[in-house]
């Protein structure tokens, strides 16, 4: 399976760019693999560049994760997060998807200074 990086899915995503827009729809009818990295550098960009709040957010990557020609990296992990971020969207939703990689990979508890993540489960604050 192929796979495409970040400008790619954001153009899928927000549509800005007509052309770039269309060579991405193009390139993913036969299917795409997007990792967790591509997958947070687009939660960044949508979060800092097109200013959506947490709940836009959320519903992006649902929307991703459903998508016919997409395949996410660990789509359980990611689902997992998005309920987790939907709970919590103080957190960054990428804090959500560190916290539930490190479940998968059982690799518990995770280390943080930051005071909201640590009250999740499986988080202990430093």
């Amino acid at each position: 399976m192929r796979a495409i990086d970040t400008n790619v899915l954001v153009r899928l995503i927000v549509g800005d760019d007509a052309r770039q827009t269309a060579a991405a729809e193009k390139f993913i009818e036969r299917g795409v693999w997007a990792s967790h990295l591509v997958l947070a550098e687009t939660i960044w960009v949508l979060a800092s560049v097109y200013e959506m709040k947490p709940a836009q957010l959320a519903d992006v990557v649902e929307m991703l994760l459903n998508h016919q020609d997409l395949t996410i990296q660990d789509a359980d992990v990611i689902s997992q997060a998005v309920a987790q971020f939907r709970e919590h969207p103080a957190l960054g939703l990428s804090d959500c998807l560190v916290l539930e990689i490190a479940r998968k990979a059982g690799h518990l508890p995770l280390a943080t200074l930051d005071r909201e993540l640590s009250k999740l489960e499986g988080a202990v604050r430093l």
